[in-house]
């Protein structure tokens, strides 16, 4: 099988045809993709080998040149010097299968998983930054073993399968010649070590479930959706694994008198037709108290006035936006027969027309009588 037959293309292929088809296979056949997969892991290398000398014009041309029975160095194309296939494959598994260099090794327990929860805070509490008290439910250590997962009085021990590597090795003939393909044992799940008398507690894993209560502090300037990272707040990992990391998404209650463009925030604050017209002096409300505003007189309905550095803090603790302050002038809609006739007066001397007052009930009989 030639190297274009490892990256499914043609001879005449062109060099982007065999970029795409690398990035499709690599993709497919990635150990993350394919855990415990040898053969998977194995047909990944074949394909990253072969792109390493499609994806070189020189390397190609010299291939195409001797063919897979010529001159070419199929067992290590690239010499032993550093940059070659071996360091590829060192940077993706942590070790060199053609061999020259230690393999991956146990690392000990693995980590624990990252989790998510939420909490809810005020628009206030945004705006000043507070502490929270929240629970959660996750895997703690085992007091009864210590972690450890085997029954008090008992031992772990090494694995007979792996002896300890946490890794079986199988060797693979490919076109490239022998290629070691490593991967997890299965009987110790990559740990080294075997259990075998679990506790009876937490059945070997070294971790319980339980509740755990925490205080997290919410910097001013969050917004709905933040996410806060607590490191090592989260679930240990198996037989004394470290633990993950806990993250806290944030959700902002609504607050009917204001609401943020970034570090802006909005008002919208209601002013009567006769203040906006004459002028006046209102209370309204800002994220530090009542504040002072002046109308100007004639101001007209959605004015808006900036009130500088009176807007959410910034995260980074330089400064605050603006409180953007918009002014809804209102109609009144419940006048009385005095306040009518001022306001027609008022139309009279302004020269605007305005509907005619509806005739009442006694105003009708009056003219009846009249005539």
């Amino acid at each position: 099988m030639s190297l274009y037959d490892v990256l499914e293309v043609e001879p005449s292929a062109s060099a982007d045809d065999i970029k795409k088809s690398y990035r499709r296979l690599a993709r497919q056949y990635h150990p993350d993709a394919n855990p415990g997969d040898a053969d998977a892991e194995a047909r990944f290398k074949e394909v990253a080998a072969a792109y390493e000398v499609l994806g070189d014009a020189d390397k190609r041309a010299q291939y195409d040149q001797y063919g897979s029975t010529g001159d070419f160095n199929f067992s290590d194309p690239f010499g032993s010097g550093s940059g070659g296939l071996g360091d590829l494959f060192d940077a993706f598994f942590g070790g060199n299968p053609f061999g020259g260099g230690g393999g991956r090794g146990p690392s000990g327990p693995p980590r624990g998983q990252d989790i998510e929860t939420s909490a809810v805070i005020s628009f206030a509490e945004t705006v000043t930054g507070c502490h929270k008290d929240i629970s959660i439910r996750t895997a703690v250590a085992c007091e009864d073993c210590g972690a450890t997962g085997a029954e008090p009085g008992t031992l772990v021990e090494v694995c007979p399968d792996c002896g300890g590597a946490g890794e079986v090795r199988t060797v693979r003939q490919t076109v490239l010649g022998q290629i070691v393909a490593a991967s997890p044992c299965r009987r110790c799940s990559g740990l080294g070590e075997i259990v075998p008398s679990p506790c009876g507690t937490c059945g070997g894993a070294g971790r319980v479930r339980e509740d755990k209560n925490l205080m997290v502090d919410i910097p001013a300037g969050v917004d709905e959706g933040s996410t806060l990272r607590l490191s090592g707040q989260g679930p240990v990992g198996v037989r004394g694994g470290p633990p993950g990391d806990l993250f806290v998404r944030l959700q902002v209650r609504n607050d009917p008198r204001f609401h943020r463009e970034g570090v802006d925030v909005v008002t919208r604050v209601p002013v009567a037709m006769t203040q906006a017209a004459l002028g006046a002096t209102i209370t309204i409300p800002t994220l530090d108290g009542d504040h002072e505003l002046v109308v100007a007189k004639g101001t007209q309905s959605g004015k808006t006035v900036r009130l500088r550095h009176s807007g959410m803090p910034r995260l980074n603790g330089r400064g605050r936006g603006d409180l953007i302050v918009v002014l809804d002038v209102l109609t009144p809609t419940d006048v009385d027969e005095d306040q009518s006739d001022a306001l027609r007066k008022l139309a009279e001397l302004r020269g605007e027309s305005v509907d005619p007052e509806p005739e009442g009930f006694f105003s009708r009989l009056r003219s009846r009588l009249a005539d």
